[in-house]
């Protein structure tokens, strides 16, 4: 009867000494998720998106980019916050109030993402779409990534604004499908960016989509990081304000 207790309660320790180390560990890459994504428990964040630019409607967007949002939003839940969807034609507020999601490149369907190229991801040009050259196309430095039936490219960058505060995350894809990717990359990937770029440091990276009508977005490579080229300084010599470690605010909770 002795030895079945002692046995008893060294399981009943183990069980106990295994469910902790597990909780800790949950709790520690809990926390590590929420420091990349500027997220607290019952926070919100916001999520911009292109509007369909095929549709008459203001309000319609395109499935793909839904599904980007829908990612999105997962990683907000699993942060403990909630997802604040805002229309190209509604006011987002100050950059760094809350963690924003920038999905879709510029252009009338998207101002917000238009604005963030213009101020901060200088070293970024996206073509509009022209019939004579017949391409969508984005080019960071001198190297430009374009739009073809074989290959799709999508601009994956983190950066904030003058005062810090909470991050911006920009998804500008040549495709709706491309947002999609890197809304996956994203999620999957997260861990890793964490580990490179940790909670406090900008970076901006290509992604390559291949085949995507016939995979989807299942094959998504990692083909340059631009951090370095991205922020470059505007024209007056002023560098884009992508605070690091130094200048970053504190955010509350985090």
């Amino acid at each position: 009867m002795g030895d079945l207790l002692i046995n008893l309660l060294a399981s009943i320790i183990a069980g106990t000494a295994v469910w902790l180390a597990g909780f800790l560990l949950r709790r520690r890459k809990l926390g590590r998720e929420r420091a990349f994504f500027g997220l607290t428990d019952g926070t919100s964040c916001l999520m911009v998106v292109s509007r369909h630019a095929s549709s008459p409607s203001e309000f319609s967007v395109h499935r793909r980019d839904v599904a980007a949002l829908v990612e999105l939003a997962t990683i907000a839940r699993e942060c403990g916050a909630h997802a604040d969807r805002v229309g190209d034609s509604q006011p987002t507020g100050e950059i760094g109030r809350l963690t924003e999601f920038c999905v879709g490149g510029p252009g009338e369907a998207n101002p917000r993402a238009a604005t963030h190229l213009r101020t901060i991801l200088r070293g970024v040009r996206y073509e509009v779409f022209d019939e004579g050259k017949r391409r969508l196309s984005f080019t960071v430095g001198d190297t430009e990534y374009t739009l073809t039936p074989e290959t799709s490219y999508v601009l994956l960058a983190r950066f904030w604004g003058p005062a810090g505060g909470h991050p911006v995350f920009f998804l500008g894809g040549l495709s709706a499908g491309s947002n999609l990717a890197a809304a996956r990359y994203l999620a999957v990937h997260h861990i890793a960016l964490h580990q490179k770029y940790g909670a406090d440091r900008p970076f901006a990276l290509v992604l390559r989509i291949v085949e995507p009508a016939a995979y989807g977005t299942d094959f998504t490579e990692l083909v340059a990081d631009v951090t370095g080229i991205a922020f470059q300084p505007g024209a007056s010599g002023t560098p884009a304000p992508v605070p690091g470690a130094e200048q970053r605010k504190e955010i509350p909770g985090g």
